[in-house]
């Protein structure tokens, strides 16, 4: 019987020994006299522990149930006891799965993968039946959020002209949030009969997804003000009074790289200065890691443009009923569940995907 705790490294690329020999070092650097002396990489350090020992400990646990089931099974088989080598079959069973979930959240270790994030819906060519497409992925990634008791809001909109959103910006929070929506990044299909064409003829519609990481106030990223160009306007859509008749929004420049950021949720400048800050200096922190490393910039950057041949996962609605993604070949053909936000199964097996490609490559 393959147990896998007892495995040095699973085949996606699950790193016990790495992970250990991380507590190890976290735990020194807690030890340190003045650890509390950054307040914001003491905290980035205690939280990254937190996340480490979610990992380690359950292994740990388990690991000691399976050797007790192993002892158990070996007098269980000296006096021929069925009713125990069954109860001893189920127990194994239990412990299996919790393997896979132990597992799943250790392929969750990432640096930025317990931050919160950013993510970002932007619809594509094909005007209302786009606009419309990502008001449903927005929908839809809305249900996961509360699904998955994940705190969001809303940074900055721009709605379509009759139905849907043209673009939409929210930050995300909650365990694993970076991690697990990075998955979603790329261009999304569907394909179904559209609301808005009198003939009632098939249509395809776009929308692309990214995501970012929020970072910490000590990121260490290169930031010169100078560079930055500050625009103020009055917010737009819905929103109280004072929203709407004042410059409270906020759009940031980078001369430099032509990034450009606005936030308008917040009644005051400052505070949607702020955000703005938070997402540009995430933007360009990816940035640069995209210049040092070909796969990140795979994962998180240009994903093309936002039309066909790029996507990533395909909805189709007619002529029949699934949801597959390109990148794993996982499907289902409950797409009503996928769009009330059942998309765990999805970012469970982009993980793996991703995990045993790294691992792959590293070889």
């Amino acid at each position: 019987m393959h147990l896998w705790p007892g495995s040095k490294r699973s085949g996606t690329g699950f790193d016990l020994p790495t992970k250990r020999s991380e507590l190890t070092q976290l735990e020194s650097q807690m030890a340190a006299a003045d650890f509390w002396g950054n307040l914001g990489a003491a905290q980035s350090t205690v939280s990254r522990l937190s996340a480490v020992k979610s990992i380690v400990e359950p292994v740990d646990d388990i690991t000691t149930e399976i050797e007790d089931l192993s002892e158990l099974l070996e007098l269980a088989v000296a006096e021929s006891d069925q009713e125990e080598l069954n109860q001893i079959e189920q127990d194994f069973a239990t412990l299996t799965k919790r393997c896979e979930t132990i597992e799943l959240r250790g392929l969750l270790s990432g640096p930025q993968d317990s931050n919160n994030c950013f993510i970002s819906i932007h619809a594509g060519a094909g005007g209302t039946e786009s606009c419309d497409w990502a008001g449903m992925l927005l929908r839809m990634y809305t249900r996961y959020f509360e699904a998955n008791r994940y705190k969001f809001e809303e940074l900055d909109i721009t709605p379509g002209e009759e139905a849907g959103i043209r673009s939409i910006t929210l930050r995300v929070s909650g365990p694993m949030a970076f991690g697990k929506l990075s998955c979603e990044v790329g261009v999304h299909r569907l394909v179904r009969i559209s609301p808005f064409d009198s003939q009632s003829r098939r249509h395809t519609s776009f929308a692309a997804v990214d995501c970012l990481p929020e970072f910490e106030e000590d990121i260490d990223v290169e930031l010169n003000e100078d560079d930055i160009r500050i625009d103020f306007y009055r917010a737009s859509g819905a929103g109280g009074q004072h929203v709407n008749k004042t410059s409270s929004a906020v759009r940031l420049t980078h001369n430099p790289t032509g990034i450009v950021v606005q936030c308008q949720n917040q009644r005051s400048q400052h505070k949607n200065k702020a955000q703005a800050m938070k997402v540009l200096k995430g933007r360009l922190y990816m940035r640069e890691q995209q210049k040092r490393d070909d796969e990140i910039a795979k994962l998180y950057g240009d994903k093309g443009e936002i039309a066909w041949g790029n996507q990533i996962r395909s909805y189709v609605m007619q002529p029949y009923q699934m949801v597959k993604d390109h990148r794993t070949d996982y499907q289902t053909g409950n797409v009503q569940a996928v769009m009330d936000g059942d998309i765990e199964a999805f970012i469970e097996s982009y993980l793996r995907f991703r995990a045993k490609h790294s691992a792959d490559k590293s070889k």
